[in-house]
């Protein structure tokens, strides 16, 4: 008779079973994960070149990263540009049998099994480096059977399949390649710091083969919990959480123990700098390219409205003759399918200097923030309709509608449906904010409608240099604060140019040969007025006393003096059509109105045009397109596209160097007549910035101190600065504070000077102007004269 079997022997069996189950389940789990039976599952040519949201770099020509462009803020480093402590640190805190396993680690198995399959608990740990990296690559929860399995069996499922995914990582790639994609994909805080090249520089402004080891110890401590364990949020638990890191390293034989005490008593040292599109250098000119080579093929539009036209017309050129304008759109990889420039990683590199970038920023700070804005505020201080002039208070209130239409709390109550007047109530009523200020923002409770009005007192600016051989852009100062002020005033503001209209009118003098020599009364010169077409005329006026009135003046006198009556003249006795004729050979694309007010300068410009207008003055009468990147490349390093000027005969190379020649005077002109003083409008540059050497510009200033211009020409470099309110109702009371000369010339003087002082840019005073070869202008001329005898004058 048989005997029955004992507890032992039914103990072994129930063993077994459940082992053979575990076992054949594994198999099946992991056959089923193989075919994608159970959620995706990347295949081998994904894993082969695993796809990663890669931030694109905006590098400077002498080689300095400018910004990024990001979806997550991430950037690939090789393995050799990794510090050694920083992957002993890892080794030992993450995966202390790393090199021995091949994507598995049994004894992290065991326990992952017991606390999260058999227990529910999700302990966390357990995971090798490569099973990490698969779901940095490749995200958990996307398994098919979400709601069937619950928390516990999509938790199971999902480690299978990193599993599956971290042997197949081993088997594709090297142990050290796997450690170089794994930093290169870990988040060190949110998807503002992605990889260990961008935390690095965030938290320590250094590079991951400069770490020192309690810097490393540090970031590999943050993976646990990046927030955690944040050295500038939580230093103290960061600092804890360091020392654990270097524990282990001891533990594990990657650091003696003498050194160990010593790097735990060093403090955690943050030199924090957060990659932002809202802050660092050269912010508007980020915002700016990325939309210039995002930007779509005009369309012409549907209306007969005047404006449209005109920028169907404008950006239809643009996008006909400028290679980078509609990049995105007009070019695309090998696989068809368009670049994106928040995720393809690509390469930029910008013709900007970064030195130059950052003495314009320089320079445009130290003029408003030190000079201009103070006394603004102090000249409107106390003023019901600050800081508004010159129109009604209905006027004023419409211009602050409009401006409560722009706001994000306007956008986000109309969307609601919140009518318009409930609006207006609420933006009456007092809120905490953060305002602007020159010396950081103001924490302050005002109402809404209020804070509109106090940034309307924020006067703006722009400015741009240039080389004037090849048109790279060199520095690009679209605004300050992108926070707070996003518009754009290089590329995209279009102001009235004021007096910096006035040499294209001598030009055309000057193609008719006249001398700069030339003589001609200065007296009001009256115009029908045609624009009305009504029988009335129009005269324009020169602000001053203009005691030479009468007199015979020379016309390099009127252009250096910038007078009114002079242009006047010149525009009575040209074809005004002429004048626009060679502006637009002179790359300004702008609509520009053939009317006696032109001498005024009241069309509306870009920067970005006059700037390359009058380098053509400067590069021997040939007009290049300013250029701000040089070529592109792939996140491999291959080169997609280059880029170069637009270059054509504007004019001829004398006539460049005789207009040089007049607007030298605009700086060096100093004189007198009949014990009344002159002198250039921009003869400050000589007076207070002690410039030696060749220069030349002009200075711009429109009705009422709206907007203040200085151009200025070096031998080697070309650079215009604008300085406005807002809205044409916001300037200046009067001439003294509110001209180009005290306004703008100081931001292009303070930028000269820095460019000067540094000699590795290699712009010095000693430069000069390219002669045309027996090439004569005769400026030995009397400025001013009682009587027209002008015969012997008139020849160049």
């Amino acid at each position: 008779m048989d005997k029955k079997p004992g507890k032992t022997t039914k103990y072994l069996i129930i063993l077994w079973s459940l082992y053979t189950f575990a076992f054949v389940l594994f198999i099946v789990m992991m056959i089923l994960i193989s075919h994608g039976k159970m959620g995706f599952i990347p295949d081998f040519a994904r894993l082969e070149n695993p796809q990663s949201n890669l931030a694109s770099e905006l590098i400077t020509e002498d080689g300095e990263l400018l910004g990024k462009y990001f979806i997550e803020n991430r950037s690939f480093v090789d393995f050799e540009e990794l510090a050694p402590h920083l992957v002993d640190a890892l080794v030992a805190t993450e995966d202390v049998r790393y090199y021995r396993h091949s994507g598995i680690d049994i004894r992290s198995l065991s326990r992952v099994l017991v606390y999260s399959v058999l227990l529910g608990r999700d302990e966390g740990g357990g995971s090798t480096l490569s099973q990490q990296l698969a779901k940095n690559l490749f995200p958990r929860d996307t398994t098919v059977f979400k709601t069937k399995f619950g928390r516990t069996g999509r938790l199971a499922i999902n480690k299978f399949k990193e599993w599956n995914t971290g042997v197949r990582l081993e088997r594709s790639y090297t142990k050290n390649e796997i450690l170089s994609m794994y930093l290169n994909t870990v988040p060190f805080g949110g998807e503002s710091i992605v990889g260990i090249k961008s935390a690095s520089r965030t938290f320590f402004n250094t590079t991951p083969d400069s770490l020192t080891l309690d810097q490393a110890a540090v970031l590999v401590g943050m993976l646990k919990a990046p927030t955690a364990y944040n050295p500038r949020i939580n230093p103290d638990r960061s600092m804890v959480r360091r020392n654990t890191v270097i524990n282990q390293m001891v533990k594990y034989g990657y650091l003696e123990e003498e050194v160990a005490d010593s790097v735990k008593q060093v403090p955690i040292l943050v030199d924090y700098n957060l990659a932002s599109h809202l802050t660092g250098q050269a912010m508007h000119f980020r915002i700016f390219l990325s939309e210039f080579m995002n930007n779509n093929e005009p369309v012409r539009p549907s209306g007969t409205g005047v404006l449209a036209w005109e920028r169907y017309r404008r950006d239809s050129m643009r996008w006909a003759n400028d290679a980078l304008y509609g990049w995105i759109n007009k070019n695309f990889k090998p696989d068809g399918t368009q670049y994106d420039l928040y995720r393809d990683g690509l390469k930029i590199y910008t013709t900007v200097n970064y030195k130059m970038q950052q003495y314009a920023e320089e320079a445009v700070e130290a003029q408003m923030k030190d000079y201009l804005q103070p006394i603004f505020f102090q000249e409107k201080k106390g003023r019901a309709n600050s800081p508004f002039e010159d129109i009604s208070r209905e006027e004023i209130r419409q211009i602050l509608y409009r401006s409560v239409r722009w706001t994000d709390r306007y956008k986000s109550m109309a969307a609601r449906g919140v009518p318009w007047d409930s609006i207006l109530m609420a933006f009456d009523e007092k809120v905490p904010m953060q305002v602007f200020s020159w010396n950081g923002p103001i924490d302050t409770v005002m109402t809404p409608m209020d804070s509109i009005r106090y940034m309307k007192h924020i006067l703006r600016a722009g400015f741009m240099a240039m080389d004037p051989a090849n048109g790279h852009v060199k520095a690009f100062v679209g605004g300050h604060n992108y926070r707070y002020f996003q518009y754009e005033h290089v590329y995209q503001g279009r102001r009235q140019v004021g007096s910096t209209v006035k040499p294209f009118l001598y030009l055309l003098a000057m193609q008719e040969n006249y001398s700069p020599c030339q003589m001609i009364p200065l007296v009001p010169i009256t115009f029908p007025n045609i624009i009305d077409n009504k029988d009335t005329t129009y005269t324009p006026t020169a602000p001053g006393r203009n005691v030479f009135a009468g007199k015979m003046v020379s016309l390099k006198w009127g252009l250096a003096n910038s007078h009114n009556w002079v242009s006047a003249w010149l525009f009575k006795n040209f074809n005004p059509q002429n004048v626009i004729t060679l502006m637009r050979k002179m790359g300004v694309t702008s609509n520009i109105d053939p009317v006696p007010s032109m001498i005024y300068g009241t069309s509306d410009i870009s920067l970005e045009e006059m700037v390359g207008a009058f380098n053509t003055f400067s590069n021997r009468g040939i007009y290049v397109s300013p250029v701000y990147v040089s070529r592109i490349e792939d996140r491999y390093g291959n080169l997609i596209s280059t880029f170069h000027a637009r270059e054509s005969e504007a004019i001829s190379r004398e006539t460049a160097y005789l207009m040089l020649s007049l607007l030298r005077n605009v700086v060096d002109m100093v004189g007198s007549y009949r014990g009344e003083f002159y002198y250039g409008t921009a003869n400050r540059l000589r007076g207070r910035y002690q410039f030696k050497g060749e220069l030349a510009g002009k200075t711009g200033t429109t009705q009422n101190q709206s907007d203040g211009w200085f151009i200025g020409l070096a031998p080697r470099l070309t650079a215009a600065a604008w300085v406005g309110g807002e809205d044409r109702s916001i300037h200046f009371d009067n001439l003294v504070l509110g001209s180009g000369t005290n306004m703008a010339l100081p931001i292009y003087g303070e930028f000269l000077k820095r460019v000067y002082a540094d000699s590795t840019l290699g712009i010095t005073m000693e430069d000069e102007f390219e002669r045309p070869l027996d090439f004569f202008v005769n400026m030995d001329c009397p400025d001013i004269m009682e009587t027209s005898s002008t015969s012997e004058y008139d020849e160049f």
